[in-house]
């Protein structure tokens, strides 16, 4: 599966639990907050200040 900009926070915990910690790490320490979950991957990374492009090659590595 690969992990785009426009996958919301929820679909990407749900395919893929494992990936949580990578999110953390990057700084989104709310991935349990309802809003968080229709979140896109994109939107969050700008909320975070957060290179959307790093955190993906990060995340599909």
């Amino acid at each position: 599966m690969e992990i785009k900009a426009d996958m919301t926070i929820g679909e990407l915990l749900e395919k893929a639990p494992d990936k949580a910690d990578i999110l953390l790490e990057a700084g989104m320490h709310c991935l349990g907050c309802p809003a968080s979950q229709a979140e896109t991957i994109e939107e969050a990374c700008e909320v975070h200040d957060i290179d959307v492009d790093e955190l993906l090659k990060k995340l599909n590595a």
